[in-house]
């Protein structure tokens, strides 16, 4: 054998009860394990003593936004350092394909503050435009294996534009193509940015007809739906009517429900959901195992601000008396863009500029810098998005943990850390959120037994993403590996200091080769863009 490692706890993804094994390793595939005490025990070119440490699957990120981060760092320790061996690309209904020139320059613009990439960046070559020629890009080698979701937002921002409007006939049939065709050349299924223009100004009847679409070529729909606040459960309840019309797969995309109105009503998502899937829907989530959200300054406007595109929005972000209407919405009614809550300025905190200048604004809530100018939130707010041109991250801090703990248990849960890799100051899930999982709720809060939080990170994306052989320990399954204690295993990453990196994790395998080898990241750039089956 390539490999052997003895001693070891497995843990092998399905949920059950872990136990001391020996595996051999050939070829980036697990060729043999021999369970304590059942035979000759296999012998290899190289043996790692894997005493004391627990053997899983590797885990699957189901939302991740590594678009560019993926291209930008060959090291990307951020994911591989956590043991993370597939991410979930083209999340929220917003990425860099299918696209025409237009539409990538307007995409690259508008989630500068998810992934860099803006007008002034030369750090990626971006020499796509199909969702093929953006997976074969991945091929040649990056940090972790990639899977792809075609972003319904610019899928309409290709096909329609950026007006508030239902598609004509020809247009639709112009998105059904490029949901086809992407499809077609390996996407796993589609995603919307139900919050976010353009992708918020679809009908369900036109994402119904999109969905079919993905439901023919075996895909699944993940939406980021249309309200996490005051309208979450009626936006739950559209999202899973619409696929079951549509016969189509459900992933909810960060399953939360924040805000304070939604205080201890994660038990009514989960009942929801539950009563669908005794009905015969077919639904997932996934989740990241912390409070506060993060997203776009921008994103917090009223869609009609953001009718038109970046260019539009902010000329009425210039103009006073249209910036006034939109403060009215923001603040007093609340805004689609907020989920239909007015603001809470002093849980708006500044995670990221586009703009180095404004550096001095990161780690404030944005009330907290309005008191030290000595005016409105509104006004400071203003200037930063005028000033970045839109490219401020934000964190908000809104959720409420019982929620957390409820949602992480449901069987359909699975692991996805909305890691935003960009700014300043970012979400410390992008670095921290699986050995938060194993670590804080698993071992020292006993939420779920650690067997079952590695199924919850393993094979049941797996299974989501319709892969054959990854996600569990078994022979013949790929080599995607991670070792860790899991007596010490913990997220390094705190709000104070985001980009720490996790303890307890010394060893990642992708293929049978070393990604992190004692705590280390090595010059392997073993991943891959992993395409869609046929059904």
């Amino acid at each position: 054998m390539d490999l052997v490692i003895k001693n070891t706890r497995v843990i092998d993804g399905t949920g059950g009860a872990s136990f001391q094994a020996d595996v051999a390793i050939e070829d980036g595939r697990i060729a043999e394990i021999r369970r304590e005490g059942e035979g000759p025990r296999p012998t290899g070119a190289r043996t790692l003593d894997g005493t004391g440490l627990a053997l899983a699957p590797g885990f699957i990120d189901m939302h991740a936004h590594s678009d560019l981060a993926l291209l930008r760092d060959p090291d990307h320790s951020a994911k591989a350092a956590q043991g993370v061996t597939l991410e979930v690309l083209g999340q929220d209904g917003l990425s860099y394909a299918p696209v025409d020139d237009r539409t990538l320059a307007q995409v690259r613009q508008v989630i500068t503050g998810w992934n860099g990439g803006g007008p002034e960046d030369t750090s990626v070559d971006f020499d796509w435009r199909t969702v093929g020629e953006y997976l074969d890009r991945l091929d040649r080698g990056i940090a972790v294996n990639a899977a792809y979701l075609i972003p319904q937002g610019t899928v309409r921002m290709y096909a329609v534009g950026w007006d508030d409007r239902d598609a004509t006939p020809a247009e639709l049939d112009h998105m059904k193509r490029l949901v086809a065709e992407g499809l077609a050349q390996g996407a796993v299924g589609m995603s919307s940015g139900l919050t976010y223009t353009p992708g918020m100004y679809a009908k369900d009847a036109e994402l119904t007809e999109l969905c079919r679409v993905v439901a023919e070529y075996g895909g699944y729909y993940c939406p980021h739906h249309r309200s996490y606040g005051a309208g979450a459960l009626d936006a739950y309840r559209e999202m899973v009517e619409l696929t079951r019309t549509a016969d189509c797969a459900l992933h909810l995309a960060h399953a939360t429900m924040n805000f304070g109105v939604n205080k201890g009503k994660g038990v009514d998502l989960l009942a929801l959901l539950d009563e669908a899937i005794a009905d015969g829907a077919d639904i997932s989530l996934d989740t990241y195992p912390y409070t506060p959200g993060a997203t776009t300054l921008v994103a917090m406007l009223p869609s009609w601000a953001n009718e038109g595109g970046p260019d539009a929005t902010l000329a009425r972000l210039k103009d006073d008396g249209t910036a006034e209407r939109i403060r009215h919405h923001v603040e007093e009614i609340g805004a689609d863009g907020c989920h239909g809550v007015p603001i809470e300025w002093d849980k708006i905190e500044v995670s990221g500029v586009a703009d180095p200048g404004l550096a001095s604004c990161v780690g404030k809530t944005i009330a907290q810098a309005a008191a030290e100018r000595g005016e409105a939130p509104w006004v400071t707010a203003r200037r930063l998005l005028i000033a970045d041109r839109l490219g401020s991250s934000i964190l908000q801090h809104v959720g409420h943990e019982e929620n957390v703990r409820a949602i992480m248990q449901h069987p359909v849960h699975t692991g996805g850390s909305d890691g935003i890799l960009q700014g300043f100051k970012p979400h410390p899930r992008a670095y921290g959120t699986f050995p938060h999982y194993l670590g804080h709720y698993a071992r020292d809060l006993g939420v779920m037994s650690l067997e079952e939080t590695v199924a919850h990170l393993t094979s049941r994306p797996a299974a989501r993403l319709r892969l054959p052989d990854r996600g569990l320990v078994r022979e013949g399954y790929r080599a995607d590996l991670v070792l860790f204690d899991p007596d010490t295993v913990a997220a390094g990453s705190t709000f104070d200091a985001p980009r720490t990196l996790p303890v307890g994790i010394p060893h990642v395998l992708i293929d049978g080769r070393f990604v992190i080898e004692d705590g280390r990241r090595t010059d392997v750039l073993a991943g891959r863009s992993v395409r869609r089956t046929a059904r």
